[in-house]
């Protein structure tokens, strides 16, 4: 009587345990005879814990599915079950067993969200036990230890009837000290979906495959010809490596005929690592990356994997539509990153992949979205919107779940996803007994729905963004299931979005106020915008003085599509310390091209020239700047005639060049003057450089004094000259003289009476040494060349 009250889910009636009760106090007389007395309830600790049980009703013995196979029987099959029991209870269970219970047909979709909710209540019905044959018996169960147990039965002993879903439970029956009857102590329900023949009409369903990560690049690249990228972790090599997520995100889809959901950000980030590529080192250096080898496997594995396959592009760095919508679109710019980030996907993807994918899809966070999502949504080009039934509700719509494409005006198609299957697969995975109950629910689901109506329907599932490695197995498995079964057949996403429409479906978007609140708060802040905007505007301002834009407008320019990722939410204090990094590096790069501070110059003369020198670290060149030199003060000091002046700027990448200004002085005293760079749009770049001029006005005494030097000096030089010429003409006269003596010498055989005597008493001839005379001679006749002049 009690196993077929068990059997019901029902516990003892009254008058049962009234005889249960009086057997036991018959059997204890002779032991009160012999003055043994017996408790007249069980131990405390016993009969709280089981009232704890009752309440919550979970047995005390816990039983686990490991496996079901196979998962979708056919009609000569054999289903086996195979798990673990473990005694969670503080007290031995004996004369236990475990065995299979078949309820009833589930054959509603809600029917199985109720059954896998009360999974492990022992108080709901079972529905009756499959034969002895078909159980496995324990001796006893001590505390705290796990048995494993395996069960086989043919399908034939099942006895199911029609197509559907059936509850399949695996309990565990047994006996404590406390309650020494047979009852059920623990049981795990399950779901055995039933389609041993051909369905008439298939499901179309479509599965999402997404390869998307958290950001890993940076803004910096290094000064080499190459710009060598710099990653802000190395975790991304940990995804990509053999057994990481995104290893066995590819290694499982490639089999599978899915749509591959791409972010755009992540490829480019594994083909730069496919290079040099640098990493944090210890405190703030950088090292070389290693997973160069890596980087080009899963590469080439995606590849692989994609070759005939659908594809759709996401955005660039997958950008939170929701936070833009909800807190950016007021911020001035943030709609255009998400232009850029949407434009740039199909090239990038293209050039590493060499598919050709689809950016017509955009995909909000969880499917969630209202009319500024939508509209901020296909700002950008997309007329897809990928949104999930548990926020995209029927009103009053059909009682079948209709096909996925929506019309939802202005040529826009809200693709709508089944929210119980894309969440299937969330959770721990990592345990075989929740991976299989959660692809027998998946699976019960499918059917379930495919049995709804005789329509051929298009379902659509997009499950988590970031799949574990084991949420990935799960999927994997479930879908293979699924694929090989007889109710649904594979299509893909633009497929799906091309279907016909159901007319009864629901085409209105959710209003603003049913957005979730749960992914609200978790948005991306109205700052995020507004420090994106800022840091652009810098970016904008830097720019047009580079010879080489491309060095540093694509770096950035992708940086700030990540900061809008989707993957930040949740991360706030990671999201400002990665958009600050940014705009550092930026303001670091615009400090290379920079003016050199002066001290005070003096400036003695009604004119002069005032260099100004410019600076340039950066590796390329800069050139449309503008330098103006500027006087506070024009009235004492003026600039080239006016109040300033401005001169064009070119500076080779790694130089300094000075730009000279002339100025001109009005009156003494200090000047101060202001050097400022501009952009050739008139904008003001860098800080500005202010330094004194002092000024010394030129008197009319001075310059008297200053002209007398000036005479004297040309004087000097005129004595000086007439001085040395004198010199020159005396030593010319001392060798003419010399020349004729040698001629009047009576003992020189050549000269020898062809001069005429001298007459006696006459001056003595002039020796060499005498001084030249300076004075003019007392006889003015002229003298005959080459003759002394005597005094």
């Amino acid at each position: 009587m009690a196993e077929a009250a068990d059997f019901q889910g029902t516990s003892p009636s009254p008058a049962r345990r009234w005889l249960w009760r009086t057997g036991a106090l018959l059997a204890g007389v002779p032991l009160l005879t012999g003055l043994v007395q017996l408790p007249a309830a069980p131990p405390a600790d016993a009969a709280g814990a089981d009232a704890a049980q009752a309440a919550s009703g979970a047995g005390s013995v816990s039983v686990s599915v490991d496996t079901l196979t196979p998962a979708a029987p056919t009609e000569d099959d054999t289903v086996t079950v195979s798990g673990t029991v473990t005694n969670k209870g503080k007290q031995t269970v004996t004369d236990a067993h475990v065995g299979l219970r078949v309820g009833p047909l589930l054959n509603t979709r809600s029917g199985i969200d109720g059954v896998a909710k009360n999974s492990t209540d022992v108080q709901s019905a079972l529905g009756p036990e499959i034969g002895d044959k078909y159980s496995e018996e324990f001796a006893k169960l001590t505390p705290g230890v796990s048995q494993p147990f395996t069960i086989s039965v043919p399908m034939d002993k099942l006895d199911l009837g029609q197509d559907g879903v059936y509850q399949l439970a695996v309990a565990l029956s047994g006996e404590t000290s406390a309650q020494p009857w047979p009852q059920t102590l623990g049981v795990q329900r399950t779901f055995l979906p039933w389609q041993p023949d051909e369905a008439g009409t298939k499901t179309k369903t479509t599965f999402m495959w997404p390869l998307i990560s958290t950001v890993h690049m940076t803004a910096e690249t290094g000064s080499d010809e190459q710009q060598t990228p710099v990653f802000h972790d190395d975790d991304l090599a940990k995804e990509i490596s053999p057994g990481g997520r995104l290893d066995r995100m590819v290694a499982l889809g490639k089999d599978l005929d899915v749509t591959w959901v791409i972010d755009p950000d992540l490829l480019a980030s594994v083909e730069a690592m496919t290079d040099r590529y640098e990493v944090p080192g210890g405190g703030d250096d950088t090292v070389v990356g290693s997973q160069q080898a890596v980087a080009k496997r899963w590469l080439t594995e995606v590849q692989e994997a994609v070759a005939d396959k659908e594809v759709v592009a996401l955005p660039f760095g997958d950008p939170d539509l929701a936070s833009l919508a909800h807190n950016g679109t007021s911020v001035s710019g943030s709609l255009s990153h998400l232009k850029e980030a949407t434009d740039v996907a199909s090239s990038t993807v293209d050039a590493i992949l060499h598919v050709k994918p689809s950016t017509d899809f955009a995909w909000p966070v969880d499917g969630a979205v209202d009319p500024s999502i939508v509209k901020v949504a296909t700002s950008a080009g997309a007329d897809k919107v990928i949104a999930r039934s548990d926020t995209f509700e029927e009103t009053g719509g059909p009682s079948y779940t209709p096909s996925a494409p929506r019309p939802i005006g202005g040529g826009t198609t809200a693709v709508v996803a089944d929210a119980r299957l894309s969440t299937a697969f969330q959770g721990d995975m990592t345990k075989a007994s929740t991976s299989t109950l959660a692809v027998q629910r998946f699976l019960a689901q499918s059917l379930t729905l495919g049995l709804q109506t005789g329509k051929q329907r298009s379902v659509v599932v997009a499950p988590q963004r970031t799949p574990s490695a084991s949420q990935a197995q799960t999927m994997a498995e479930a879908l293979t299931i699924l694929q090989d079964g007889t109710w649904s057949e594979s299509q893909d996403l633009v497929a799906a979005a091309k279907a016909q429409p159901d007319p009864a479906a629901t085409t209105k978007v959710p209003s603003a106020s049913a957005y979730p609140s749960s992914l609200r708060k978790h948005e991306l802040p109205r700052t995020t915008f507004e420090q994106i905007a800022r840091t652009q505007a810098k970016l904008d301002k830097f720019k047009v003085i580079l010879s080489d834009q491309s060095r540093v407008v694509t770096p950035f320019g992708r940086a700030l599509n990540r900061e809008m990722s989707v993957s930040w939410r949740g991360r706030q204090s990671e999201a400002a310390i990665y958009r600050s990094g940014v705009e550092a590096y930026l303001d670091t790069l615009l400090g290379q091209v920079r003016l050199i501070d002066k001290s005070e110059t003096k400036l003695s003369g009604r004119s002069a020239t005032i260099p100004v020198t410019v600076q340039n670290n950066l590796v390329q060149g800069v050139e449309h700047l503008v330098l103006r030199l500027t006087s506070t003060n024009p009235t004492r000091l003026e600039i080239d005639g006016d109040a300033y002046e401005e001169q064009p700027v070119a500076v080779s990448g790694g130089h300094s060049q000075s730009v000279k200004f002339t100025t001109s002085a009005n009156a003494n005293g200090r000047a101060t003057v202001v050097a400022q760079l501009y952009t050739q749009d008139g904008q003001k770049y860098g800080e500005p450089v202010t330094f004194d001029v002092k000024v010394t006005e030129i008197t009319a005494t001075v310059m008297l004094v200053i002209g007398g030097g000036v005479l004297l000096l040309v004087l000097a030089g005129f004595r000086m000259y007439t001085q040395r010429k004198r010199a020159a003409a005396r030593e010319v006269q001392e060798r003419d003289h010399g020349a004729d003596e040698d001629a009047d010498d009576p003992q020189n055989p050549e000269t020898a009476g062809e001069r005429p005597t001298q007459q006696s008493g006459a001056d003595d001839p002039e020796q060499p040494s005498d001084p030249a005379p300076d004075t003019a001679p007392e006889n003015a006749d002229p003298s005959g060349t080459g003759e002394r002049v005597d005094r």
